[in-house]
């Protein structure tokens, strides 16, 4: 099976090497290294599963667990600043983005304990648990600052706690509890992350200079039309009009090369390995045995982020979205993202 994950992967990949190619081509065997580290990690990955079965990864997801939280602490510290953002852990060879690497062992965890029977008396344990064990990395994500990425780890857990065992009125409870503190939160954000939000609805509210990158990848990808301009040829990149133009606007960047068709094909590439996902997450929610339980909770949970980071990334690119730091997986140039999504395919089981 994980040959069916890698094909429609690896052509997104190679799109996106095209593309980078024509906006980039500095940057092109920065990204081909990136690929071969993750590639690399992929069969040892595979290697330890195939020798020692699922149980190596399940039986230390907690180990995996603290050492990536401790990897977000030390980022608070010892961490890279990036245009106001501590997110990055210099390696000398490679910037790690901590917050990227921890979803993949915050999933391993989560599914792990969710795997396990209990009584109904600690079934109350368990969740409080799982909920302690969200918050934490929910706070020092968002002390980096990291708002999209701190809300996709929340939603990771409402995904897997909604599809499990436990009972739905916890979350319930715990919902009302963060409606009620929403309009804090609202205080509580920088000025930066409201003025996004408010500019997808109303553009000219906080100023065109919010507006600016949302307003550039509409223009983008309109300038595409339906056969693209062509490889290097898309003057919204060569001129820099579009600002992050081979990370968080790579998408806007393909369509002005490529076209319409272009996109299309990236789509169908992306919904054929969704379709995939869904297929296996179908399998083993049949299925009642352990393994199967945690097979069922990780390929929801990495179906979850995969999908939705493609589908916000996409959103904000034609500006149906607030701009947010999701990278779209595979083609925004991002050696973190790209090699976290491959440890993620390869503990697929």
């Amino acid at each position: 099976m994980p040959i069916l994950y890698f094909i429609p992967i690896f052509l997104i990949y190679t799109f996106g090497l095209v593309n980078l190619f024509g906006i980039r081509p500095d940057l092109v065997h920065i990204w081909i290294v990136y690929f071969f580290i993750g590639l690399l990690l992929f069969f040892i990955i595979r290697f330890l599963q195939l020798k020692r079965h699922i149980n190596f990864f399940k039986n230390h997801s907690f180990i995996f667990y603290v050492l990536t939280l401790l990897l977000l602490f030390l980022t608070l510290f010892l961490g890279e600043t990036i245009k106001g953002s501590r997110r990055w852990l210099d390696l000398h060879f490679f910037p790690l983005q901590t917050s990227e690497l921890f979803k993949i062992f915050f999933i391993l965890y989560i599914s792990q304990i969710l795997a396990l029977k209990s009584s109904f008396f600690y079934k109350k344990v368990i969740f409080f648990q799982l909920l302690i064990a969200t918050i934490i990395p929910f706070i020092i994500i968002l002390r980096q600052p990291d708002l999209a990425t701190g809300v996709i780890i929340f939603a990771i857990f409402y995904i897997l706690i909604l599809n499990s065992y436990l009972p739905r009125k916890y979350l319930v409870f715990f919902t009302l509890l963060i409606i009620l503190s929403l309009p804090i939160a609202w205080e509580l954000m920088h000025d930066y992350q409201r003025n996004r939000i408010l500019t997808l609805f109303a553009p000219t509210a906080t100023g065109s200079h919010n507006s600016y990158n949302m307003t550039q990848a509409i223009i983008t990808i309109g300038s595409g039309g339906f056969i693209g301009q062509g490889l290097g040829m898309g003057q919204q990149t060569q001129l820099s009009f579009l600002p992050e133009f081979h990370t968080d606007f790579a998408f806007s960047s393909l369509i002005e090369q490529f076209g319409f068709m272009g996109g299309a094909i990236i789509l169908l590439l992306y919904v054929l390995f969704f379709a995939v996902l869904f297929v296996r997450i179908l399998y083993f929610s049949k299925k009642t045995d352990a393994d199967s339980r945690f097979n069922f909770y990780f390929t929801l949970g990495f179906s979850f982020i995969f999908i939705s980071q493609t589908i916000i990334n996409i959103a904000m690119n034609l500006g149906i979205f607030p701009i947010a730091g999701i990278t779209l997986p595979f083609i925004s140039y991002g050696g973190s993202s790209l090699i976290t999504f491959m440890i993620g395919l390869a503990l697929l089981p």
